[in-house]
């Protein structure tokens, strides 16, 4: 393979490194504002330094210092107890349907994998009033039902976990069945426990998902008992909770509110990559 002159690979790497700088500057600056007072967060918006760091932004929302109007740690137990939820369920429930699809042979399985294929192809705006009106017609709307269960599965999840296990020798499985174990004793034995990068990779969209979800919540829930961090601070940035800028305490909530998903991607992103990409190519 061709390779390119020292100057050109020093110069594209510049060129990453400055749109690497470019893309890191917005959470270089909020996690400096963080920090920051309200006069100097307005004087000095784009400072990466605080001339006074205080971190009374976090004793605020963690209810220890100052009272005041966010409830920081009831959005926190909410997103804490959905996401928890919904990503033990759709592991198991996206690796069961997965299964499914992939070795078992049963009359429709061709048009339930195509049917798979076009839910993930709608967009999910178009989704948003019918489900409000399944919500409310089955009367779980505002309650944690309605906020759980219509998550619980995932056709990206289906669809990643059916093309790993087609990529598994079908002669492991024959092993089993000889030896007398059947359909469920064969998925939860052998099958599962070799499908850990597909699983790590399910767990962390899952987890990303359900803690970031803005639009399903949004729907299927009206009193602030059940806001999230997602919804909590989209009607506080909309100024629903206070007047004034407060920029600090608004960047410092959603400094938090990204720590988990950016701890757990980086402690198993190479689990998620050879997830992602396991099932892609076949022997």
């Amino acid at each position: 393979m061709a390779r390119f002159p020292r100057p050109a690979r020093l110069a594209g790497y510049a060129l990453l490194l400055g749109f690497a700088l470019l893309y890191a500057l917005p959470f270089l600056v909020q996690l400096s504002t963080s920090f920051k007072t309200d006069p100097e967060a307005a004087s000095h918006p784009l400072s990466l330094l605080p001339q006074a760091p205080t971190t009374a932004v976090f004793d605020k929302l963690s209810g220890s210092g100052e009272a005041g109007s966010v409830p920081f740690m009831r959005w926190l137990g909410n997103s804490t107890l959905v996401t928890v939820v919904v990503t033990l369920g759709r592991v198991l429930f996206d690796s069961a349907a997965g299964y499914a699809l992939a070795r078992l042979r049963f009359r429709g399985r061709v048009v339930l994998t195509a049917f798979l294929i076009a839910v993930m192809a709608v967009p999910p705006v178009v989704l948003l009033i019918p489900k409000f009106l399944v919500l409310n017609t089955l009367g779980i709307f505002d309650s944690y039902t309605g906020m759980i269960v219509p998550l619980l599965f995932d056709a990206a999840g289906i669809f990643i976990m059916k093309q790993f296990f087609e990529s598994i020798p079908r002669e492991v499985e024959e092993a089993a069945r000889i030896d007398g174990a059947g359909v469920g004793r064969i998925f939860w034995y052998v099958v599962l426990p070799m499908s850990r990068p597909a699983l790590i990779t399910v767990t962390l969209l899952s987890f990303q998902g359900s803690w970031n979800e803005f639009t399903h919540f949004l729907v299927s829930t009206q009193s602030s008992d059940y806001e999230t961090l997602t919804t909590g601070l989209a009607r506080f940035v909309s100024g629903g909770l206070g007047q004034g800028t407060q920029y600090p305490l608004k960047l410092g909530a959603a400094l938090l509110s990204t720590i988990p998903v950016a701890v757990l991607f980086f402690c198993f992103q190479r689990h998620f990559i050879r997830g992602a990409n396991a099932g892609s190519v076949k022997e």
